[in-house]
């Protein structure tokens, strides 16, 4: 079995911050850790991103544990992992020390094909193949700011997906520059580059369930 695991954050009582100014910063990783946030933060170049504090959307949920479990059965026996949100994807510049990290990201979906990415706390590094699934509080994060890290740090394939629209892009990592793909929909039988041998017939994903 592929190892699946959603990181733990237990922190001293005693080593706990007050909630930081998110439009102050930059904050580094090692603030991060110490930070207690009832909603999912993610940082950006060192600048908070809160995600929404509401559960997603049934149709998120639904499309996420679809695409999950066609990737984690596909890679059984195979080199690389998937990880489901929650799930720290760290981007060092030069040093991995926590207090030089400026970039912490949860994907939806995070696929590692280096392990030596991988530690007790998540990633550090860019994934082979991200997936981000698109809610009404989020999308422009995924979209302008989400992006260009991806592009930035060396993520090989991104993948957007529009649950309620039943459409999917896939930007391909090509002379440092993404390429987009044309708009995917129910249907489209979808390959991956990073994923030889993978193939998702995204009538599968997109059901037609009354979102």
């Amino acid at each position: 079995m592929k190892e699946y695991r959603i990181p733990s954050r237990i922190i001293d009582p005693a080593d706990r911050v007050e909630e930081p100014d998110v439009n102050a910063g930059p904050y580094s990783y090692a603030d991060y850790l110490t930070w207690q946030f009832e909603e999912m933060v993610e940082l950006i170049h060192g600048k908070i991103f809160k995600k929404a504090a509401a559960a997603p959307r049934r149709s998120h949920q639904m499309v996420s544990g679809i695409l999950f479990n066609k990737l984690f059965n596909f890679l059984e026996g195979k080199k690389c992992h998937v990880y489901l949100a929650p799930f720290d994807v760290r981007f060092p510049k030069e040093s991995k020390a926590d207090k030089d990290v400026y970039n912490v990201v949860q994907p939806d979906i995070s696929v590692i094909c280096d392990l030596s990415k991988l530690d007790v706390r998540g990633c550090i590094g860019a994934p082979d193949l991200v997936v981000e699934i698109l809610s009404p509080g989020n999308s422009q994060t995924e979209i302008r700011y989400k992006y260009g890290l991806y592009e930035e740090f060396g993520v090989k394939e991104y993948w957007i997906i529009h649950p309620i629209e039943f459409s999917l892009f896939i930007y391909t990592l090509k002379d440092g520059k993404f390429q987009s793909s044309r708009p995917f929909t129910s249907g489209d039988l979808i390959t991956s580059e990073v994923l030889p041998g993978f193939h998702l017939d995204l009538k599968d994903v997109f059901r037609g369930y009354d979102f």
